[in-house]
């Protein structure tokens, strides 16, 4: 294969080199493409083809449903890890030993205590407040409390500012939960594993103990392995961007948290609990539904089944499923949506439409099933999104301040008008 690629404007041939990337993915680097062609710049909306980075954490291919976290099978990772390997794993680089998992956990429990103060702006958030809203201000908030820049070339410094956001920001999750709930809140018990200590934090009702039950832990614990990373999706793009100015990690990552919400990203299992609310308050017929689903003239849009990178499957939604099933057979819920869903999933997986275009449930069908399950506000659904995501978000912070990228910055082809004089306001 030729090392470039060559582009002619105007007669003129320019050689551009090729990247291959350890997967034989190619990549045409347009770093000089403006320089050596006197201002042609290239235009790509959403960035669809346009590669912003080099990154060694995470590999999709989403026509062969594949997932990996550097160079791990995401369906071996939720069978045999827990999710903070797995953090240690995307922000590090390697599985950790078992002297260093237990110093990451016992180091992460030493920073989970939060400021007082925080409170106090917790406090001021109506009930009525979307979490995600809150969320991202707690974030952001915390830069107050740690107001030191994180030197990124010391591993000191980086791991502690690691530590000490993976301690903090499941008690914000969880205060955020208790809020919007009316309930006190709670620090949880550091005798308790990171993803049991997060289900007590959320549910411990003050009048009584709290049992942990072992099927719900599995479920969330491979949940947020599942959602832990997910290559140049919007909110990592936004934490990246952010960060590549030198903001700080906690402000490039109340900017992911921002962006994460939209209901094109992680509000996506939101919206599947709000469409199945919508169809059970229509009579819960999933077949018409579905039949309203195959037709093209109408707006109705099936949320949860397909998926934009994976046209084949989603690898993780045949991981969660299981889960899934284990939960609400395990709680013995009798809930109509729920009942609903399970009717969408068993019509899609037999109907030779949904088959022949490889609609299958994807994880954000799941995971709303789930956490509907689990007891959790579907406005609540993001900010749980989001805490499997936030390891993630700090590998891609840490590896593009390591790279030393320069700030973002992109172009722009101008459509507006061309150079007028001023009219007075009076001949207007």
């Amino acid at each position: 294969m030729a090392n470039t690629a060559t582009i002619e404007i105007n007669g003129q041939k320019n050689e551009l080199p090729l990247i291959k990337g350890t997967e034989n993915e190619i990549a045409i680097d347009i770093t000089k493409l403006r320089s050596a062609t006197e201002g042609v710049i290239t235009v790509d909306p959403g960035y669809k083809n346009t590669g912003s980075c080099e990154s060694a954490i995470t590999f999709l291919d989403g026509e062969k449903g594949i997932l990996r976290y550097r160079g791990y099978s995401i369906e071996e990772l939720a069978e045999k890890a827990d999710f903070l390997e797995v953090a240690y794993l995307l922000i590090f680089g390697e599985l950790p030993t078992k002297e260093q998992n237990d110093k990451f956990h016992d180091d992460i429990k030493a920073e989970s205590i939060v400021d007082e103060d925080v409170k106090k702006i917790l406090d001021a958030f109506p009930k009525a407040a979307h979490p995600m809203g809150v969320i991202s201000s707690l974030t952001s908030a915390l830069t107050a409390f740690n107001p030191s820049s994180v030197n990124v070339d010391s591993e000191e410094d980086m791991y502690k500012s690691v530590v000490r956001i993976l301690g903090k920001f499941p008690v914000l999750v969880a205060w955020t939960f208790r809020k919007k709930e009316g309930l006190p809140l709670d620090y949880g018990d550091n005798s308790l594993g990171y993803v049991e200590n997060i289900l007590k934090m959320m549910f411990v009702k003050p009048n009584g103990e709290y049992t942990q039950n072992q099927i719900l832990v599995d479920a969330l614990d491979k949940l947020l392995i599942l959602h832990a990373d997910h290559e140049q999706n919007c909110s990592t793009s936004t934490v990246r961007i952010v960060g590549s100015s030198h903001a700080g990690l906690f402000a490039s990552l109340s900017a992911g948290i921002s962006a994460l919400w939209g209901p094109l990203h992680g509000g996506a299992n939101q919206a599947v609990l709000e469409m199945l609310e919508a169809i059970k308050a229509d009579g819960g017929d999933t077949k018409k539904y579905m039949a309203k689903a195959k037709d093209k003239s109408d707006p109705f849009r099936l949320m949860g089944f397909g998926h934009r990178v994976y046209k084949n499957f989603d690898p993780r939604a045949r991981i969660i499923k299981k889960a899934a099933d284990e939960v609400l057979g395990d709680l013995g819920i009798d809930d109509p949506i729920l009942d609903i869903a399970k009717g969408l999933e068993k019509e899609a997986l037999e109907d030779q439409y949904f088959v022949d275009r490889r609609l299958y449930p994807n994880v954000d069908f799941y995971s709303g099933i789930i956490y509907r399950g689990m007891g959790i506000p579907t406005d609540m659904f993001t900010v749980m999104f989001a805490l499997g995501r936030l390891p993630g978000w700090i590998a891609q912070w840490r590896e593009m301040r390591l790279r030393k990228e320069p700030i973002g910055r992109p172009r722009q082809v101008y459509i507006g008008e061309t150079a007028r004089e001023f009219v007075p306001i009076e001949k207007r």
